[in-house]
């Protein structure tokens, strides 16, 4: 799938290298580092509830909530050739290549004072992961995994009516399928890691936000 994908980007992929070169200097030179980061990722299949519960943390917490999809849905709105080869991509429910999005992560990462991150949605891959932590340099501090029952998650996806491109019946299943193929992977390997908080997300909001204030708490002496 990704040599498929790449095929497709050559222009994309081309401009990525500049805007790289340029935050991986700011995190090799400390920039980033000296900031003393914590970070947590957050993952689980579209309509677990994560992102939901990302607004609670950021209300209770004060981290920065950088969601991969918003970051790339911002840049598809910003109608630049990025945004429309992105748009092509998860129009058919594929995953956009690491670079671009780690690109993005990182602008947004240097764009703020803030030492406390949730990043949302990232890694979907082991590409992905692969590819950020060898820009980044660093493994994330915790891993938040929302895991939720197919038939829920498609339930609240078709019913969220946000007019989201990718929240129809046919791109929905495409997108569990994806994720079930290449994120679970992820999730067992930060599961050995010993660095997985599994987050029971078939439950109502509030049950849910008692288990992640759970987590975090043992956690808070950390990023406070």
């Amino acid at each position: 799938m990704w040599r498929r994908i790449s095929s497709h980007l050559s222009p994309l992929l081309q401009t990525r290298n500049s805007f790289l070169h340029t935050y991986v200097n700011q995190v090799q030179g400390g920039i980033l580092k000296e900031k003393s980061q914590f970070i947590a990722f957050v993952l689980g299949g579209p309509g677990s509830g994560k992102g939901t519960q990302c607004e609670k943390i950021v209300e209770t917490y004060g981290f920065t909530h950088l969601s991969a999809g918003d970051l790339l849905r911002h840049e598809i709105s910003s109608k630049s050739e990025n945004g429309s080869m992105i748009l092509e991509i998860i129009k058919e429910g594929k995953i956009v290549p690491s670079e671009v999005t780690v690109k993005l992560i990182l602008k947004s990462i240097s764009s703020t004072d803030n030492h406390k991150f949730l990043i949302d949605g990232f890694p979907r891959t082991e590409e992905n992961r692969v590819a950020y932590e060898r820009i980044i340099g660093a493994e994330p501090n915790l891993v938040l995994f929302f895991d939720c029952p197919e038939e829920v998650m498609v339930k609240r996806i078709l019913n969220r009516k946000q007019g989201r491109i990718d929240d129809n019946d046919e791109t929905v299943k495409t997108r569990l399928k994806v994720f079930k193929e290449l994120s679970l992977p992820v999730v067992k390997y930060y599961s050995k890691k010993g660095i997985l908080h599994t987050i029971n997300g078939d439950r109502t909001e509030d049950e849910i936000s008692s288990q992640v204030r759970e987590v975090l708490s043992a956690y808070e002496p950390i990023f406070r």
